[in-house]
């Protein structure tokens, strides 16, 4: 006598492992991320942890912070290394940064963290103008030619909420941006064809919480709100992540 097998449990099996391999196979697992000015990369190491436990591909881009095209061309750079496609995410200006390099077909979803979210022809000054600043601590060296926020009130307008070490360490290694980079127009925003996210730090004193909001809204972003300084990536890296990986779950569906 042959034996029946439960055929139909068997098929029910099989369709749901095939469900959830497509499932896993259709999230993105590369995340680009462009740091802001007056800061480099390595205030992400939190952050990039957290979602290197969770399975995902992270690199920093060092921008040199010499001129819009340039950090554009930096990001590009990292993004041609990545093996399929890429979650772009930008902190402050880093915004300007992806709102141009996610224009590539290999950029799925954008994420701006306290960031700005351009317009066409728009620069980040016309942006940071067209609110009341919380802060007014941004200098310009002696050749005029670039900027920096003074150390002394780095803390207070960048990192309210770091420990106080942490806080005064970014203020020493702050990575000075050329004004050229501030005024240079944007090209046609990734926001208007690609997916994005938009974390909005209640307590930033660098941008203004409700340009955040505004920006976010025009671009129908997803947005999260959190309360942290400007420097959110680093103080809420936790929070932050979990918006990088419910973005990474759903910009390629």
């Amino acid at each position: 006598m042959k034996h029946r097998f439960p055929i139909l449990p068997l098929v029910f099996a099989f369709a749901c492992c095939m469900v959830a391999f497509a499932a896993e196979a259709g999230q993105v697992k590369n995340i680009v991320i462009a740091h802001g000015a007056l800061a480099d990369g390595s205030g992400w190491r939190k952050t990039t942890e957290i979602l290197e436990r969770r399975g995902f591909n992270v690199t920093i881009v060092q921008e040199p912070m010499t001129s819009l095209r340039d950090d554009v061309a930096a990001a590009n750079r990292v993004l041609d290394l990545q093996d399929g496609p890429s979650l772009l995410v930008g902190h402050s200006y880093g915004g300007m940064v992806i709102s141009e390099a996610g224009n590539r077909a290999d950029v799925v979803g954008l994420v701006y963290v306290a960031a700005f979210q351009p317009d066409k022809d728009e620069s980040l000054l016309d942006l940071a103008a067209s609110k009341p600043p919380a802060g007014n601590s941004i200098r310009q060296t002696k050749d005029g030619k670039f900027l920096y926020l003074d150390p002394a009130a780095f803390a207070q307008d960048f990192a309210a909420d770091l420990p106080k070490q942490e806080a005064a360490f970014l203020a020493k290694s702050q990575v000075f941006a050329a004004k050229e980079a501030f005024a240079e127009k944007a090209s046609e925003p990734a926001w208007k064809t690609k997916k994005s996210w938009a974390i909005v730090a209640t307590q930033d004193r660098s941008i203004n919480p409700e340009l955040e909001r505004d920006m976010a809204k025009r671009a129908r972003s997803k947005t999260a709100e959190i309360v942290a300084s400007h420097a959110v990536f680093a103080s809420q890296p936790e929070k932050v992540a979990d918006v990088l990986e419910d973005a990474a779950r759903h910009s390629a569906n």
